[in-house]
């Protein structure tokens, strides 16, 4: 079984509130600079069989179609190993 990843961030001219909430209380909690953050959503999809061409292409239609909203929000489609996370061991 393979783990993808869609990752689903607003659109760089769209304000992001939640974003801003959060780099707006980073000082008060003591994290000091932090000049911008901005929120988005992860989902993380195990795929059955192999994740060949047709799969990720299923998956990346399912993003667009279902897991984004395009007219506001960018998306990647990733596949991960099982072991490593973003360069991070498990």
């Amino acid at each position: 079984m393979a783990r993808v990843v869609v990752d689903v961030m607003l659109k760089p001219e769209i304000l992001d509130p939640q974003g801003q909430a959060v780099q707006r209380a980073l000082p008060r909690l003591g994290f000091e600079g932090i000049s911008d953050v901005r929120q988005g959503k992860r989902f993380e999809l195990e795929v059955d069989g192999p994740v060949d061409d047709a799969a990720l292409a299923r998956i990346h239609d399912l993003a667009e179609s279902f897991l984004a909203n395009t007219v506001i929000e960018d998306f990647t489609v990733k596949v991960e190993s099982d072991d490593v996370v973003a360069g991070a061991v498990k």
